[in-house]
């Protein structure tokens, strides 16, 4: 039996909170880039973004927990690509065409959205802070992208072949990108984050299969 329940729309008060918190991340990924994570500021960040610091810190603990909204926007938006695919689709099918969509560059926010996250890991990988956060929004991502595996396949959200699905897809993409990132490939072609994303997927693809049918 599926236990899942539509995600209720954003409220206009939750909408302008979260339009606040990717100016502020947009920000902070602007100052980072100009002066390096060292030479950037709370403060700093929160007068970029055109909020007060007390705004800031309403929102982020750190200057490196600022950048999560801009980190999480690829996720989100795959997530939302693959519910919704039909309930009963073929899920490794389903899981790489909402892959392939979600790393594409097929307009400027995506491509702004790769870009932002090229940089973001690129600081990261001498940065630990910055380096949990992004493990952080990785697994934010996967705990969300179990009810969504769930209404594809019937089975329930908290069964270990979901959580395993969520698991090796979540880190499909997270391996891609932090790849991509230190070779500084481009968006598209050969080592791009689809190409990568795909790679990994296909690698695992037999296993799904096989706990989807064993579930079954």
């Amino acid at each position: 039996m599926r236990h899942t329940q539509s995600p209720q729309p954003l409220s206009l008060t939750e909408r302008r909170k979260a339009a606040t918190q990717l100016d502020i991340a947009r920000a902070a990924a602007e100052l980072f880039a100009e002066r390096g994570l060292e030479g950037t500021s709370a403060e700093e960040i929160a007068q970029r973004a055109g909020v007060a610091p007390r705004t800031f810190y309403r929102y982020f603990r750190t200057k490196q927990d600022s950048v999560a909204p801009l980190l999480a926007g690829g996720a989100d938006r795959w997530r939302a690509l693959l519910a919704d695919a039909e309930p009963g689709s073929d899920l490794p099918t389903a899981l790489e065409s909402a892959i392939e969509q979600a790393l594409s560059a097929p307009d400027e926010e995506a491509l702004e959205r790769l870009r932002w996250t090229h940089g973001l890991l690129r600081v990261a990988a001498h940065d630990p802070a910055l380096r949990a956060v992004w493990y952080v929004v990785n697994q934010e991502s996967e705990e969300k992208l179990r009810p969504v595996l769930a209404a594809l396949t019937g089975a329930e959200a908290d069964s270990v072949e979901v959580r395993l699905i969520a698991a090796a897809a979540t880190d499909a993409i997270r391996i891609s990108l932090e790849a991509w990132a230190q070779a500084e490939a481009k968006t598209e072609g050969p080592g791009s984050p689809t190409a990568l994303a795909t790679r990994c997927l296909r690698e695992f693809m037999r296993g799904i299969r096989s706990l989807i049918a064993n579930d079954g």
